[in-house]
């Protein structure tokens, strides 16, 4: 059953990417800690399975689902508008919207990749933070969560486009950080932006596929979840503008 009185409860937290396995485990935790979840996923599918999946295992919470097409940004406006209105507040969003491309070599490099990662990775990114900003700055605990990859810090030759894209959204999430600094004023800071790094997520059907395989320093992305619901209980002067490692720093 949901607890009511969990620590997110009455807080409206919009999950970005929630279909795939990631999202799934982010919309149980945040139902489980009790928020109002609202996902958004282009596979209309998938995020109908993710949903009721948290439905189900919560009975009671609630988690909804809108299909959204966050690479247009008016379109991602309007979603945020959406959430708003409907719930009357938004207190945070979950960026998990993902993609890899790699290569052998560095000057095998297909820059093809590099313009769908942008997309996926980047684009995702500007119009999620620059359609909630100033409902997450109205929120007295608003949150915005980027999660990232220890391979922005340090790129290798065959990751070029996907480490250029993962740094390139870290910089803009602490852009959006910087905003929030700047927005309070002489008030107390209240919303914040963090991003959380890995090196890469591992989930059930991964470790099926692959049952010898040791996935060493990858994270759970049952972990992921809960270090997500976790940026919440810490103040906003704590987390804002500031990586967060699951993993050892490269």
């Amino acid at each position: 059953m949901r607890n009511g009185n969990g620590p997110l409860s009455g807080a409206v937290i919009a999950v970005a990417g929630a279909g795939g396995p990631a999202g799934r485990a982010a919309l149980l935790r945040l139902a489980e800690a009790g928020a109002t979840v609202v996902g958004s996923d282009n596979d209309p599918e998938r995020l109908a399975e993710a949903v009721d999946a948290a439905r189900y295992a919560y009975g009671g919470a609630s988690v909804t689902g809108d299909t959204v097409d966050l690479l247009d940004l008016q379109s991602t406006r309007d979603w945020a508008a959406h959430v708003e209105k409907d719930f009357g507040r938004v207190d945070g969003v979950v960026h998990l919207v993902g993609g890899w491309r790699g290569s052998e070599t560095f000057t095998r490099t297909k820059l093809d990749d590099w313009d769908l990662l942008e997309l996926l990775l980047i684009r995702t990114v500007q119009h999620t933070s620059l359609a909630f900003f100033d409902a997450l700055q109205r929120s007295d605990r608003g949150r915005y969560v980027l999660i990232s990859a220890a391979g922005a810090s340090k790129p290798t030759a065959g990751n070029a486009s996907y480490a250029a894209a993962k740094a390139a959204a870290e910089a803009w999430t602490l852009a959006m950080a910087d905003a929030f600094n700047k927005a309070k004023g002489e008030g107390e800071l209240t919303s914040a932006a963090a991003i959380l790094v890995v090196k890469a997520l591992v989930h059930d059907a991964m470790r099926a596929e692959r049952p010898n395989a040791k996935f060493a320093g990858f994270t759970d992305v049952k972990d992921l979840a809960e270090a997500i619901a976790g940026v919440w209980e810490k103040p906003a002067t704590e987390v804002n503008g500031t990586r967060l490692w699951l993993t050892e720093k490269p």
